[in-house]
């Protein structure tokens, strides 16, 4: 099987194209997917992504996570994804329809492996998120390892908590990440992120994901981020989110489309003995 290792802003996946040449059709995923991403026994990655064939948009995304796991959406997947796809069949525009589990997203390769993305609405509805909670899902509190935070809900296509912080030096995220994105307030589990405000156009923002644990980056996550905090009245409408692996550039008004911009990487080729 081959492959292409890429990262955005350090959130790495293995890439497989399935759209011309099929290789894995007789594989279960998600053992693929524990096994390619091990660190140690395998390629090592956040991810699996596959690209393939799609009747209602240039090809179609699926993303497994390391822990075997699929997500609906990953921002910093699609951006590799689009780059890899541009580079490799050349179409005539640069402007890209991609079909996922949270629908059709369409990101926009930019110079310099930069890409910009349509992430789409964000969804607000607690029963859609999914959150368990009646109200609007704005500083809700909850409880863990004895500790109290309060956290927005936000849908990019996949759940987030978000939770504003004073200092993100106080945050243990292996403890307190996996405490909340299992919490059964969240029936489908979430994403959390811890936030940091530098100012109302800057952030620094710690990540846990669903299904990878700590990971440098994520756009999905970032997205969300700026969303609570225009919500919360904290946010401009142009902010630059501060991850581990990097800044992401994040735009938002209220009702429309959030606008996702950032780097997507190629790190080398493969050929991994299925």
């Amino acid at each position: 099987m081959e492959f292409l290792k890429m990262h955005g802003l350090g959130n790495d996946f293995v890439v497989v194209d399935e759209i011309t040449n099929p290789s894995l059709a007789n594989q279960s995923l998600p053992e693929l997917g524990r096994k390619i991403c091990d660190r140690r026994f395998g390629i090592g990655a956040d991810g699996l992504v596959l690209l393939l064939p799609s009747s209602k948009a240039d090809f179609r995304m699926r993303i497994i996570n390391s822990d075997g796991s699929e997500a609906e959406m990953c921002g910093n997947a699609i951006r590799c994804v689009a780059r890899y796809y541009v580079e490799k069949y050349k179409p005539t525009k640069r402007s890209l329809a991609v079909e996922t589990l949270a629908g059709i997203i369409k990101p926009e390769v930019l110079e310099n492996n930069l890409v910009r993305v349509d992430m789409g609405r964000p969804i607000l509805k607690p029963q859609e998120i999914p959150v368990a909670v009646e109200e609007e899902p704005v500083n809700i509190p909850i409880e863990v390892l004895g500790q109290k935070f309060y956290f927005t809900a936000v849908s990019m296509g996949n759940p987030h908590a978000v939770i504003f912080v004073d200092s993100l030096a106080k945050i243990e995220l292996e403890k307190i990440g996996p405490a909340i994105e299992t919490h059964p307030l969240f029936p489908r589990k979430t994403n959390v992120e811890f936030v940091e405000i530098e100012n109302s156009k800057k952030v620094k923002v710690l990540v846990w994901e669903r299904g990878a644990g700590a990971t440098l980056a994520c756009g999905t996550g970032a997205s969300a981020v700026v969303v609570a905090g225009r919500i919360l009245g904290h946010l401009t409408e142009a902010v630059e989110v501060i991850l581990p692996g990097g800044s992401l550039f994040i735009n938002w008004n209220f009702g429309e489309s959030v606008y996702m911009t950032g780097p997507a990487e190629i790190v080398f080729r493969g050929e991994y003995y299925l």
